[in-house]
């Protein structure tokens, strides 16, 4: 069995993907409050373990900066976009020189920016784990929708705190207790993360 089916994870050959989470969209996207609180506990934690993470913001003149809860200032890039695919040949270079196997996925939309980035990794072979608590759209039912659709074509669809201790393996790992208490962290906020819920209940 190959290690892409297994769907191995390790941080040295990881990057976290943050897709478009923007002002603009605020009040627009399903349970967008649950997306931008996932994506900061993952940013934080990619810092934890010298995780590239990459940043993208469609047509920022309109649809405004990331949101000011999310602390990108050391993120590896940070990309203008009008295509709708993170997958671009700055984002392409960075993940040749690190030798990126494997990327997280999360942000917005699912069934549009986060779909179209995940088809085109998986097509440049690499792995995709894409976050299903930390995805949403507008209309909520093109979810469960774009994540079958992105398990069809090979992507795993995991959770945030599933690939967190994935990615530290042990429980004598050196950045296990930081990592355990970024979970405790946010344990409230997953409790009460419809999209999780959903995902949970939409048999993927």
């Amino acid at each position: 069995m190959s290690l892409g089916k297994i769907a191995k994870l390790s941080p040295q050959t990881t990057a976290l993907f943050v897709c478009d989470i923007q002002e603009r969209f605020k009040g627009i996207i399903w349970q967008y409050p649950s997306v931008i609180s996932v994506a900061g506990k993952m940013i934080k934690a990619s810092k934890l373990l010298d995780i590239p993470v990459i940043v993208t913001e469609q047509y920022p003149k309109a649809f405004g900066p990331t949101v000011p809860e999310l602390d990108i200032s050391e993120s590896a890039l940070c990309l203008e976009k009008t295509r709708f695919s993170m997958y671009l040949p700055e984002v392409a270079d960075v993940l040749k020189k690190n030798n990126t196997q494997s990327v997280l996925l999360l942000g917005i939309e699912s069934h549009v920016c986060v779909l179209q980035t995940a088809l085109d990794l998986l097509e440049n072979n690499i792995n995709v784990h894409v976050l299903a608590d930390a995805v949403s759209s507008q209309n909520c039912p093109e979810i469960d929708i774009a994540l079958k659709r992105m398990k069809a074509a090979g992507a795993t669809i995991t959770t945030s705190e599933s690939v967190l201790f994935q990615l530290v393996k042990d429980a004598k790992h050196e950045k296990f207790k930081a990592i355990s208490g970024l979970v405790k962290e946010y344990m409230e906020a997953s409790k009460v993360n419809k999209i999780l819920q959903r995902a949970a209940g939409a048999n993927l």
